[in-house]
């Protein structure tokens, strides 16, 4: 066969729409003096069947098989507000942030931060994942008041001569807290949760319930998260017994009973879901601290770095790994 030898540098195809035909067979069949650069199909080899020598040995020219982008989902729940003593309110629960796809860059180290949940009449400490911010909940009023604003507002307790509003949430984490009257009308206000108001105290004298919280699936397992705190019970005549609000779903304390002026059955938001904490019954009852925030990141394994600080807890889910931070630390994408 007649062989034409190219002598420029480069060779030109130009427009032609054909292929360009290698060299194949088999590894017994390859040349026995080849020179670096040579490149051939070998019919035995899987995936792209080319083959290069480098001057050394053969070496397979592997598929290119992107990396899938670098980026999370992410829970992001702030501290659940305290509840309030003495005729307390319910404390609001934690703001609650989520988001799908969040961009990440390869190498860069971002700063996770868990808030705490406030004790009676405090508000919730705030949550982060690289400055994305939620709110702590709102404090649940003690006995005449104020109520504390946040992710979700705390409820407005019971008031010898003063009544008002619960406390604000933050748009896009959390809602309002519940209203609260004076001593012979109702019960107290219950806090705000991430997905409704807290309930106004009844007029049976019944504390409200808390706001429920929302259900998140990021872990794999559908679970709520930011449940608003109860408020306790104010009795309307001396013989009743009067149960406080229960909490909201995710978390929410349950609120005082009204027993004849002991703190009685009401509850502390759950830890490192931001739920809530229940308000004190009257006299010298106790509101209970509002429940531990909660971080929570969901990365595709082919992609997870391994790379942490602040112990969080790992598992898979699927073809993903979850991260969930209790405390303060860091991921490396």
């Amino acid at each position: 066969m007649a062989l034409t030898k190219i002598t420029n540098d480069l060779l030109d195809l130009g427009s032609d729409t054909g292929a360009l035909g290698l060299p194949k067979g088999t590894e017994d069949q390859r040349p026995s003096n080849p020179v670096e650069g040579t490149i051939r199909h070998n019919s035995e080899i899987d995936e792209t069947k080319l083959e290069t020598f480098d001057g050394t040995d053969w070496r397979k020219i592997n598929k290119f098989v992107p990396l899938p982008p670098f980026q999370v989902d992410y829970l992001i729940v702030a501290g659940g507000g305290g509840g309030g003593s003495n005729y307390g309110g319910g404390g609001g629960a934690g703001g609650l942030l989520t988001s799908t796809n969040y961009a990440t860059t390869l190498g860069t180290q971002y700063t996770i931060t868990v808030g705490g949940g406030g004790s009676q009449n405090v508000s919730g400490s705030n949550s982060s994942f690289n400055g994305v911010t939620s709110i702590g909940g709102g404090k649940g009023a003690g006995y005449n008041q104020a109520t504390g604003d946040g992710g979700s507002g705390g409820g407005w307790g019971v008031g010898l001569a003063t009544s008002g509003p619960g406390g604000s949430g933050t748009p896009g984490q959390g809602f309002d807290g519940g209203s609260g009257f004076i001593v012979s009308e109702a019960g107290a206000g219950a806090g705000g949760g991430a997905s409704e108001i807290g309930e106004t105290g009844l007029t049976n004298g019944k504390g409200g319930k808390g706001g429920d919280g929302l259900q998140s699936s990021i872990t794999g397992t559908a679970s709520y998260y930011a449940g608003g705190g109860g408020g306790c019970s104010s009795r309307v005549n001396t013989n009743a017994f009067i149960t406080g609000g229960d909490g909201g779903l995710g978390g929410g304390g349950r609120g005082a009973d009204d027993t004849g002026g002991t703190n009685s059955s009401n509850v502390a938001g759950t830890a490192n879901t931001g739920g809530g904490g229940g308000g004190g019954s009257r006299y010298s009852g106790t509101g209970k601290s509002g429940g531990s925030g909660v971080v929570i990141l969901r990365v595709a394994t082919a992609i997870y770095s391994g790379t942490t600080t602040g112990s969080p807890t790992v598992t898979t889910d699927g073809t993903d790994t979850i991260l969930t931070y209790t405390s303060s630390g860091t991921y490396t994408a």
